[in-house]
C-alpha cells in the first residue's frame, strides 16, 4: 500500500488546497474524485490571484472568502470557474480563496477553515514541483507561494498536513532544475517523509475529471490558460515532446512526458525541516516580507550548481 493511499483511505473528511496560486487547486480535482468515491466529504481552497476583495462572496475571515455561482465575475478567477465545474457534475463542495499574505495570516485563513469544517486531513496541491525548494537550488521557480502556502498549513494542522505535487517537468518553463528536485525527494525519502508517487491514468474517474475540468476552464477563459493544467492534461493523453496547449508557452520548447502525469506526495512536516528559512518565514505578516527573507536567505547559501540529468 502506497502511504499517500493509507491516510487517504482512512480520511472522511479532507481539506484539499491549492498552495501556489492560480489553478493549483484544479490538480487536487483527481484526489477529491478518488475520495468522492469512497463517501468522504471534500473542501477546497486555494491561494488565489484574483481580486478577492471585488469578488462579493462571503468573507469568511480577513483574508479568506467562500466563492459560490454568485460570486461577481472577474476577469480571472479561476476558483469560480472550479465552483461551477463542480455545479455542472453535481458536486457539492465548498470552494475557498485565500488572499496572498505572509504565513502568519495564511495560518490563521486555514484555523479558520478547519474550525468551520471537520477536517481530518489536509492535502496541500502543487501544480509543478516548486513546493520541494530549500533555498539553495540553481533555480527557485516560484517558492514563495508555495513555502508560505506549505509553513502556514503545517502551522495549522500539523500532522493532518500532506502535500502532493503534480507535473515533474513543467516547472523547467520557469527555471527550477529537476535534477535538484529529484535531490531534495531523495532528503526526504531519507528523513521518512516520501508518501509515495501515484500515475493519473487517462479513462480512470480521477483523471477523466481532471480532463473535464480543463476543458471547461479553457473554454470560460481563453486568454490565461494554464501552462501546468495543460501540460498534464497533455501527458495524461499520452502526447509526448513539445506540445503546445496555450499561447503563454509561445517559443519555449517544451517536454511533455508521461512523467508529468504523476504525483509525488509527502509528510509536510518532513518539507517543512528541510526548509532552513522556515522559522523565520513563520513570522511574516505580508508576502513581500516573505519574498524578502528567501532572497536573504539565498545570500547566505552555497546555491548547487545546475545540473542535466544523466538519463
Amino acid at each position: 500500500m502506497i502511504p499517500f493511499l493509507h491516510r487517504l483511505d482512512a480520511a472522511r473528511h479532507v481539506l484539499i488546497a491549492g498552495i501556489g496560486g492560480g489553478f493549483d487547486v484544479y490538480s487536487g480535482v483527481p484526489l477529491a474524485e478518488y475520495l468522492r468515491q469512497r463517501g468522504c466529504s471534500v473542501v477546497f481552497a486555494n491561494l488565489s490571484f484574483a481580486t478577492l476583495q471585488h469578488s462579493g462572496g462571503e468573507r469568511v475571515e480577513t483574508n479568506t472568502w467562500l466563492v459560490d455561482a454568485h460570486s461577481t465575475e472577474l476577469p480571472y478567477f479561476p476558483e469560480k470557474w472550479l465552483v461551477e465545474w463542480l455545479l455542472r457534475n453535481s458536486w457539492e463542495a465548498p470552494v475557498y480563496a485565500f488572499a496572498k499574505t505572509g504565513v502568519e495570516p495564511l495560518r490563521l485563513a486555514y484555523d479558520a477553515l478547519l474550525e468551520r469544517h471537520p477536517v481530518d486531513l489536509v492535502v496541500l496541491i502543487d501544480g509543478g514541483t516548486d513546493s520541494l525548494i530549500f533555498g539553495d537550488e540553481p533555480g527557485l521557480g516560484t517558492v514563495v507561494e508555495d513555502a508560505v502556502s506549505v509553513i502556514a498549513a503545517w502551522r495549522a494542522a500539523g500532522d493532518r498536513t500532506l502535500l502532493a505535487a503534480l507535473g515533474f517537468g513543467i516547472d523547467h518553463f520557469h527555471g527550477v532544475s529537476h535534477h535538484a528536485f529529484l535531490e531534495n525527494a531523495a532528503l526526504v525519502t531519507r528523513t521518512g517523509g516520501n508518501l509515495g508517487q501515484i500515475s493519473l491514468v487517462h479513462g480512470t474517474p480521477p483523471a477523466d475529471a481532471l480532463l473535464d475540468l480543463v476543458d471547461y476552464a479553457n473554454q470560460r477563459q481563453t486568454k490565461h490558460r494554464s501552462i501546468v493544467c495543460n501540460s498534464v492534461a497533455s501527458a495524461i493523453r499520452g502526447e509526448f515532446g513539445d506540445m503546445q496547449s496555450t499561447d503563454r508557452t509561445r517559443g519555449a520548447e517544451l517536454f511533455i512526458n508521461p512523467l508529468m502525469a504523476q504525483y509525488w506526495t509527502f509528510s509536510a512536516a518532513k518539507v517543512v525541516a528541510q526548509m532552513k528559512f522556515a522559522a523565520a518565514l513563520a513570522q511574516t505578516t505580508t508576502f513581500g516580507e516573505a519574498s524578502s527573507i528567501i532572497e536573504e536567505h539565498r545570500e547566505t547559501v552555497q546555491v548547487r550548481p545546475r545540473r542535466t540529468l544523466p538519463l
